[in-house]
Order: structure tokens, then sequence, then C-alpha cells
């Protein structure tokens, strides 16, 4: 299982490794672009050093991480129903950051961090059993087979999740992509320290009971209806 990295940097990545993907898209608004100059300084985290969620969000119960967070719906919806949990979500994509601080704002949260970064190198910084829950909801596809090795689950990633999860942690991955699905479930599998708790065909095909609907995943832009394959920390 992969040790704690509190000195970890992103060069220390293997360097076969990259972000794959636009880091933004359409122009910002004008009140987007002001929260990204004056809030996001302040709730991003240093690029160096151990990143403790206990010291960058203090006093909080538990903690959450969303890994790849879009538009930030599910993330603002989850922090909304959970005030004494603390949030960190992580996001390359500029937009979507824009998102979650007009999420944050509008409904004044202060239990929430968000981070423009690709999260493999947040997540080697973080010391084991961080979190009570980690979410990885409809992450990029790339279903073309010979652009596999961009997809964010591999087995290392699955094993830097499952050291992050506390005992009786979860893990969440949901995909509408039949490839993602078939790819990453087998991995996961394969991974020490994590148990699928699929028994019957509804575990995985219909939206767990804290889950939150997306406009992204009611496009159903996908191949496949959604399934959310749910893993314990054992």
């Amino acid at each position: 299982m992969t040790e704690t990295r509190p000195d970890a940097r992103p060069e220390d990545r293997p360097q076969n490794r990259r972000l794959y993907g636009r880091a933004s898209g359409h122009k910002l608004t004008e009140r987007q672009q002001t929260l990204v100059d004056t809030r996001l300084p302040a709730l991003q985290w240093p690029d160096e050093g151990a990143l403790e969620p206990e010291a960058l969000l203090p006093g909080f119960e538990t903690y959450v991480l969303e890994v790849g967070f879009g538009g930030a719906e599910h993330l603002i919806g989850q922090a909304q129903r959970a005030p004494k949990t603390g949030f960190f979500g992580i996001e390359p994509f500029l937009n979507g950051v824009a998102k979650a601080l007009v999420g944050i704002d509008d409904h004044d949260l202060k239990n929430v961090r968000v981070k423009r970064s690709d999260a493999r190198d947040e997540m080697i910084r973080m010391p084991d059993g961080a979190f009570e829950k980690i979410f990885l909801l409809f992450p990029d596809p790339w279903p073309k087979k010979r652009h596999a090795k961009r997809r964010f689950v591999q087995p290392d990633t699955a094993a830097e999740f499952a050291r992050l999860l506390k005992p009786g942690g979860r893990l969440r991955l949901a995909t509408d992509v039949r490839a993602y699905a078939d790819h990453a479930l087998p991995i996961l599998m394969d991974t020490e320290g994590l148990t699928w708790t699929g028994e019957q065909a509804s575990d995985w095909r219909e939206n767990p009971p804290d889950h939150i609907v997306t406009r992204y995943q009611s496009k159903h832009l996908g191949d496949i209806e959604p399934v959310f394959f749910d893993f314990l920390k054992i």
C-alpha cells in the first residue's frame, strides 16, 4: 500500500503520466472571474508540503474528498447537507472551479475548500485515513482502448483511494460509459483494502440514497445508464 508522501511534489509523478484534456473552456463571467481572483487564493492550499485536512479545515467531525467535481453541483449540495463535515474538492478545469466558488459564495459555505489541480498530485500529500468518503463521479471516460492509460482509475490511484479512507470509509465511482466501468471495476476490486458492496443489480443501477443528480448526469451523454460502484475500506 502506498505510504504517506508529505514531501511529494508534482515532479515526483511518474513521467508517463500527465493531465489530459482542456484546462479551461468558455470565458468566465465577471462574477466568476472576480471570485477566482479574490476567493480562490484563500480557499486553495499550498502546492508543497503535507496536506492535513484537520489543519486546513479545523473543527469538523469528518472529512470528504471529491475528485474532479465538474460543475460542483454535487460538491456544493453535499456540503449544504452536512455542515459538520469538511469537504475538499479538486478539479483541474477552471470553469468548474469558478462554479464551485459561486456555490460557496451563494450559500455562504464555511466547510468547503477547493483547488484547481491534478488530484493525483494532491492525494499523495495527504495522510492515511484522512477521509470518511471519497467521490469520483463521471470522470473523463477516454473510451478508446488506446487512451485507457489516461483514465483516472489506475492501480496506483486506486491504492491511494484505499490509503486515504478511514476503516469503514467509502469510495464511490460513478460512470455512464461502459468502457470506463469495465476498466475501473476490476482494478478497484483487486485493490487491497477495498471491498465492493454491490450484491444485486439495483445496488449499482439505481442512484444511491445520498446521491445528488447533476445536470451532467441528466443529459445522458454516455452509452449506458449510470452505474454506481461503492467500495468499503476494510
